[in-house]
């Protein structure tokens, strides 16, 4: 899709975003840009070794899981 962009192209639609945005708030623009940029990148790497440390919980037989409850209630009962 973005193959067949030149520096034509480039030019066009900065001039674009200049007319839209004004060129007073561009570096505005572009700072909130980068802090946004900032965010998602810490974020991803937050995520990433939070799943890392933390292991999957493991699925059980729930058979097995309900006879371990039911084991010490029937030796009390004894």
């Amino acid at each position: 899709m973005l193959q067949n962009l030149t520096g034509w192209h480039a030019l066009i639609i900065l001039a674009i975003v200049v007319l839209i945005f004004g060129a007073a708030k561009l570096p505005a623009l572009a700072k909130s840009v980068g802090q946004s940029m900032r965010i998602l990148k810490s974020e991803v790497a937050e995520t990433s070794s939070e799943a890392r440390i933390e292991p999957a919980p493991s699925i059980g037989n729930p058979a097995s899981d309900s006879a371990d409850v039911v084991r010490p209630a029937l030796r009390a009962a004894e």
